[in-house]
């Protein structure tokens, strides 16, 4: 039978109002009360009513996420460090996969807000600024992370990578390293994560004095396979390169498995830096060069924002901005 605060009550030989005030930690309830209400509580096997709890306070506890794919390696660690910041904060985590949709984001914190969560976090969105249109009917506070629109509107919030200085390091590595015919493997078409990459191999290559050849810079889908087409792309050129700088990891493993194929040594007959640190950059064969995400800071950063904003003190204290986060370079074996 499920325990009530009727039932501590009884047996503790106090008001139902003394047992409610003192596993809510009241400081109104004296020390030694208090741990022998909560002891009592414990033994008789009592478990909060959640809906009943929410009821009173107006809050869930419970923060909903909109990822793109859970079977990205990137979406999947920052994912994982959500969960971990909201359970130290006594938060659950409902989460709902977009497939990188439109519409169907849409929808997915549309049923988020149905079930009443406190705040939604949504990763790489792909129509960040629209959400202003959508903000007085969700009536909860809504978190982009690595929104590929970084606009904000009145409770919509960002946390994000500066994806140019990122782009700038690679780059900037690979002419250090010697390197002047240098292309860049792009992530989808339109994404503004992808063009700000792209923006800062530009800026690293004007500086170091070298022209940016248009036919270096080809299309990517920001999965493997994308790697894969790129490179035989790039070796058809009159003068292929001699280092590739990719959008993210697994474009870079793409190619690095079509380097294999083509019987090019990387990094003797062409270096390859990638953008994001997944688990399998340090795993593969060479050994990947990559910019790091701080995938961890940026979903602490995001519910830590939610967190935030839901307080009701919200108003009382510093005005909650934007937040922009910088990578730093791991050099490994693939960039020599």
């Amino acid at each position: 039978m499920t325990v009530s605060i009727k039932d501590i009550a009884k047996a503790a030989g106090v008001s139902h109002s003394t047992v409610s005030r003192a596993l809510s930690d009241s400081p109104l309830i004296s020390a030694a009360t208090k741990a022998r209400i909560q002891r009592l509580a414990r033994e008789m096997g009592y478990s909060p009513d959640a809906l009943a709890r929410s009821l009173v306070m107006g809050r869930t506890q419970t923060i909903g996420i909109v990822a793109t794919a859970i079977t990205d390696p990137f979406i999947a660690e920052v994912v994982q460090a959500i969960e971990q910041t909201a359970y130290t904060h006594g938060y659950s985590i409902i989460l709902t996969i977009s497939n990188a949709e439109p519409d169907r984001e849409i929808a997915a914190v549309e049923m988020l807000r149905s079930k009443r969560v406190d705040g939604v976090i949504v990763t790489s969105s792909r129509i960040g600024s629209l959400y202003r249109e959508h903000l007085a009917r969700f009536g909860v506070p809504v978190v982009l992370l690595n929104s590929h629109r970084e606009q904000s509107g009145p409770y919509t919030f960002s946390v994000s990578m500066d994806n140019q200085h990122g782009g700038y390091l690679a780059t900037e590595h690979l002419v250090r390293r010697g390197h002047r015919r240098i292309a860049y493997v792009s992530g989808a078409a339109g994404s503004s994560d992808s063009l700000a990459r792209q923006e800062g191999y530009r800026r690293a290559l004007e500086e170091a004095g070298v022209s940016v050849d248009p036919a270096l810079i080809v299309p990517g889908t920001g999965r493997a396979e994308g790697g894969e087409r790129a490179l035989p792309r790039l070796l058809d050129l009159a003068e292929p390169p001699t280092a590739v700088f990719c959008y993210n990891d697994m474009t870079a493993i793409g190619l690095l498995r079509a380097a294999r194929q083509h019987n090019i040594a990387v990094p003797r007959d062409l270096a390859v830096v990638g953008f994001d640190d997944i688990p399998f950059a340090s795993y593969v064969r060479p050994s990947l060069t990559t910019v790091v995400q701080p995938k961890k800071e940026m979903g602490r950063l995001a519910v830590e924002m939610v967190l935030a904003l839901t307080a009701e003190e919200k108003n009382e204290g510093d005005p909650i901005s934007n937040v922009v986060v910088r990578g730093t370079l791991v050099v490994r074996e693939s960039s020599g």
